[in-house]
């Protein structure tokens, strides 16, 4: 029997989405975007949330910041301790210290800003007592030394090298404690071996449910939230004993986000 546990969340409303420039092969600035579409997924993704238990925070957007509701990539927070991102590109930089002051100003005095690329839940996500953490793309290999040191928990590194899948939560997701899904196909080899050595048992996802970034869900232990394309992939998760709810956050994706980009756990002390 898989149980839920209830998760904290920080999110932050679409409000100023748009796509007015490109930093990852998803973008287009000369396709059109539906804001209020984006909002509406949004709100039903947060409900969705509620619905299951869980709180559920949200952060002031920043107009000039279309990408802000991406809240995963703001910080990494693991034991009430919060490490906020230091994004490489210049249009998402302010996003930091906004992160920042309200990580601040909600309960978590014990906070640093990353002192090199470091880009948060993006390439930071937490499997036990382990962080598993991205680089290739984005949060340079440099930033795995600081986590480990700043969390005091061990930081296996894993290289991605396919550009769609440009942070780690595009390619992998934690299931539960023990358990992950991924796509062998974003992973160096050297990556890839170490993945197989550490989760024999993990789910492994289709070409096609991950190019519907069906991996960039979020998971309770039981309730996996995903992009309801990635259909296949939610019968394996059922299969397994976990249960899928599909999402669309279709206008999110023209970003190269969706459910877990959108999501900020906010793991407290003890």
């Amino acid at each position: 029997m898989r149980t839920p546990r209830a998760r904290h969340y920080l999110m932050c409303r679409p409000t100023y989405f748009d796509v007015v420039y490109s930093i990852n092969p998803w973008m287009d600035p000369k396709k059109p975007v539906d804001t209020p579409l984006a909002i509406t997924q949004w709100e039903r993704l947060r409900e969705v949330y509620l619905n299951l238990g869980h709180t559920v925070d949200t952060i002031e957007p920043v107009r000039g910041l279309p990408d802000m509701v991406f809240a995963a990539n703001g910080a990494t927070v693991v034991d009430g301790r919060a490490l906020v991102a230091r994004f490489r590109d210049a249009e998402r930089i302010a996003e930091g210290p906004a992160y920042h002051d309200w990580l601040r100003d909600n309960g978590f005095p014990d906070l640093r800003t990353a002192s090199v690329v470091n880009e948060g839940e993006g390439d930071y996500l937490l499997v036990g007592d382990l962080l598993l953490a991205g680089t290739g793309f984005r949060s340079d290999p440099r930033s795995h030394d600081e986590a480990q040191e700043f969390f005091g928990r061990p930081v296996v590194g894993l290289t991605l090298v396919d550009p769609d899948y440009y942070h780690l939560d595009t390619a992998l997701t934690v299931l539960d404690e023990q358990t992950v899904a991924y796509y062998p196909g974003a992973f160096s080899p050297g990556s890839l071996a170490v993945l197989r050595r550490l989760f024999p048992d993990a789910v492994i996802a289709s070409v096609q449910d991950a190019a519907v970034f069906g991996l960039n869900a979020t998971s309770d232990g039981l309730n996996v939230v995903l992009p309801q394309n990635a259909t296949a992939l939610a019968d394996q998760l059922r299969d397994r004993g976990f249960n899928p709810i599909g999402v669309d956050l279709s206008e999110l994706l023209k970003a190269g986000g969706s459910v877990k980009c959108c999501t900020l756990e906010l793991r407290a002390a003890g």
